[in-house]
């Protein structure tokens, strides 16, 4: 086989024990270049008069060799004793089952073993069940299919569960804004409030959006029911169904560029 030196061009003869100390890498002998010889390597030489040799093009995919020449078998394993010998043994000594005490033994230990494996998996999984369920508690209670079992079992327990939200069953019948009476600068808004569901509800936050005539927000709040309901009696007994609930709101003018208000139901 044949190579070239890509800087000085002397070609050279090389084995396939030369190519492989160098891992295909080779150092001129004229120039001292380091090469590689695997870009030009030619089984012989062209037979005109030649002043470099073909470069090889590089695959990204290395080429499949297809046609083996030849794959060593490994060697076969000594036996460990001979066939015959078996046959020469009495029956007494062939026998290589374990007793039936043994096993029973045996399994009895497993399972003896094993069970405190199986009780702490147990208790993991149910307690793994009781924070998700902890977490996803609000809309669990709101589950219309669950709220029944939930309903039943504090009534066996003797607990009382919160009430259920359902923002999408209260209906906004009126709405009013006017500046307040008694104090500058501030403002009252109103609402009147229906329970369109038919169980009770608690009393949901309430999100005041101002805006100005393009649409722009300029204030919010999120007023909580403790601050719109001064009863603590009326707010643990909720919005029964089909009340109607006056919503009284004070809150600081922001201006009057502030032409249009919205509420939002949480």
């Amino acid at each position: 086989m044949y190579t070239q030196c890509p800087e000085c061009l002397t070609i050279y003869k090389i084995a396939a024990e030369v190519i492989g100390q160098g891992h295909g890498l080779a150092r001129c002998g004229h120039c001292a270049a380091t090469f590689d010889v695997l870009l030009s390597l030619a089984d012989a030489l062209p037979a005109e008069t030649i002043d470099q040799l073909p470069q090889h093009h590089v695959e990204a995919i290395p080429p499949q060799l297809a046609v083996p020449a030849l794959r060593p078998q490994a060697a076969q394993q000594a036996l460990l004793f001979d066939p015959d010998d078996r046959m020469r043994r009495p029956q007494s000594q062939l026998r290589t089952s374990t007793p039936a005490f043994a096993r029973r033994a045996g399994s009895a230990y497993r399972s003896a073993r094993n069970w405190p494996w199986v009780l702490g998996s147990t208790l993991l999984a149910l307690s793994l069940l009781a924070e998700i369920a902890y977490a996803k508690r609000a809309l669990l209670l709101d589950d219309a299919r669950l709220r029944p079992w939930v309903d039943g079992a504090c009534e066996t327990l003797g607990c009382r569960p919160p009430l259920r939200h359902d923002p999408a069953r209260l209906a906004l019948l009126s709405r009013d804004i006017r500046p307040h009476p008694s104090v500058s600068g501030a403002l009252i808004i109103s609402a009147s409030l229906r329970n369109d569901a038919a169980f009770a509800q608690a009393f949901p936050d309430v999100d005041i959006v101002l805006s100005d005539l393009d649409e722009n927000r300029i204030a919010m709040r999120r007023f909580h029911a403790q601050e719109y309901i001064g009863d603590a009696r009326t707010i643990a007994a909720g919005m029964q169904p089909g009340s109607t609930t006056a919503l009284v709101f004070e809150v600081a003018d922001p201006g009057k560029n502030a032409v249009a208000f919205e509420f939002k139901f949480h």
